[in-house]
Formats: C-alpha cells, structure tokens, sequence
C-alpha cells in the first residue's frame, strides 16, 4: 500500500482527488488543510513528515487569489514559495515523490502559438511570480518531482468561475464578461485522475508538465457554454479587458500546449466542452447539453 500526502485537503483539487481516488483500496490518501500542518513552518512540516511515512505528497495548497495577491504579497508568497520549498525539502529527505500544482499565469500571454514547458516565463502578476518561485524552489529542493501547470481551473467544489456563473444566472438578468483573454478551462475531476495516474503507476518521469482540456476559449466563451449548457436565460455581453479593470494584469493568451504529457504518460485529454457538461451535471442534475 502506498501513502499519499494531500495538503490544501479542503480545497477544490484536493477534492477532487478524493472523489476519483475513492475506489482506490491499495492507496491511503492523508488529506491534510491547514489547521492539520501549516506548510508555511518547515518546522511543522519536518515534523509531520518524521511522524509519518509517506510515498507521495501532493501539494494542491495554494495562495490563489489573484487580484488579491497585489496587496498581500507576503501571504501569497509564504504558501506559494515557503510552502513549497518546505514540502519539496522534506520529500527529499525521507524519500517521497512531489507532485506541485502550478499555472498558467507564468507566462505573459504574448505568444501566439500554445506554451510549451520550456518556453520563456515572465510572469504579469504577483500572483504568477509567486507559483514560478514556487516551481524553482520545488526543483532546487527535491529531484524526485512533478511539476503540473493547469488553467482555469473549476469543478462541483470550492469557489470558481463556473459556480459564481451558475449563481448570477439565478440573480441576474444580463452580464459583461471579457472576451479578450483566451486559455483553457480545465476539469478538476480530470486534473485529478491524471495526478492519480502519475500515482498508481509509480511514475519516474519527472519534470515540468502542462495540463489543461483540450481547445481554446475566452472568458466570455467559457461563460456563454455555461449558460448555454445549464439553460439559462442570461444575456450575455463581450467586453473588452479595459472595460473591467482589475487589480492584477492577467495573460491575454495562456494556452498550453500538452503535447508532453500525452506522449510520456500516455494521457487522453477530454476537450473542455465535454467536461463542463460532466461538471454542470453533477451540480445540477437534470442539466442536458445545449
């Protein structure tokens, strides 16, 4: 039996870890939030990591909040780069793989083409500076590690785009949403099944992966299929960035190219439609595609 450290065990992906790793018998899973081990103390952790023995660790803690993260810096910096630095050092102290979720947001959106993992970072925010300082210290601390930049994440847990969509059809009649920023919404049940795979096949093929669905959308897409999906009588309205400022500047193109993941772990990435119908029909069950 392999044991399996989750931090951020509240949280959206740690959630749905455990929804996908539910039927997983051969696999113990630690969920683990913050009032259990404050990963920002490598004391606490060196010590949680002496008193059990894990396999793996995966870290879905996170400092997320992106406009927010303008003005709190420190905070986002002490679980983004501390937090992560304090895990990686401990896996490679008691010899335990590391699985750390990053972002899209460490690019600069100025390419044209989808990102590669090996494309040129600079990221726009304190946000994105954050998890790449985060990405560098989990590479400095422990050789045995996953790195996974994901996008647009959202799922049936925790707060994201597709739930706060759902709530302002039932409040709102219209709404603007910004049409010029493209990425990729991405599953977090199919994020999960894919962290899961790295787990059950004991995977050695370290490095830095990009994981997203498949295809390409804008925020304004990604709201206009959600409504469109769920049956709502929203009417919807494309707007310019400039028209909604906000606090951090985000990537006007965050595309990921998964070309590497597919090829070295053999994963079969759904597209992003055929995923939100999966997700908007567990959160609402009689939800049928549009």
């Amino acid at each position: 039996m392999k044991n399996v450290l989750v931090t951020g065990g509240k949280g959206q992906l740690a959630s749905c870890i455990k929804d996908s790793a539910a039927n997983l018998k051969e696999h113990h899973f630690i969920y683990v939030d913050v009032d259990v081990l404050d990963i920002t103390k490598a004391s606490q952790v060196n010590a949680f990591f002496e008193t059990n023995d894990f396999d793996f660790c995966v870290n879905c803690a996170a400092y997320t909040n992106v406009d927010k993260s303008e003005s709190e810096q420190d905070i986002a910096e002490k679980v983004n780069v501390d937090g992560a630095k304090n895990l990686a050092e401990a896996c490679n102290d008691h010899e335990v793989k590391f699985i750390q979720i990053s972002t899209d947001f460490v690019f600069d959106g100025k390419s044209s083409l989808p990102y590669l993992e090996e494309d040129e970072t600079n990221p726009l925010g304190s946000y994105g500076l954050t998890k790449l300082n985060g990405e560098q210290a989990t590479i400095d601390g422990v050789k045995e590690h996953f790195i996974i930049r994901t996008s647009w994440l959202y799922s049936e847990h925790g707060q994201n785009f597709c739930k706060t969509m759902l709530r302002f059809a039932k409040e709102r009649d219209s709404l603007s949403i910004v049409s010029d920023q493209v990425g990729t919404p991405t599953y977090g049940g199919n994020l999960a099944e894919v962290i899961l795979k790295m787990i059950t096949e004991d995977s050695i093929a370290y490095g830095v992966y990009h994981y997203s669905n498949e295809g390409v959308a804008s925020w304004y897409d990604f709201a206009k299929a959600i409504f469109d999906i769920s049956d709502s009588k929203m009417k919807l309205l494309p707007i310019r960035s400039e028209a909604y400022p906000t606090p951090a500047k985000r990537p006007a193109f965050s595309v990921m190219d998964k070309s590497k993941i597919k090829r070295v772990l053999e994963v079969r990435i759904p597209y992003w439609r055929d995923s939100l119908v999966i997700c908007l029909r567990k959160l609402e069950p009689n939800t049928e595609e549009a």
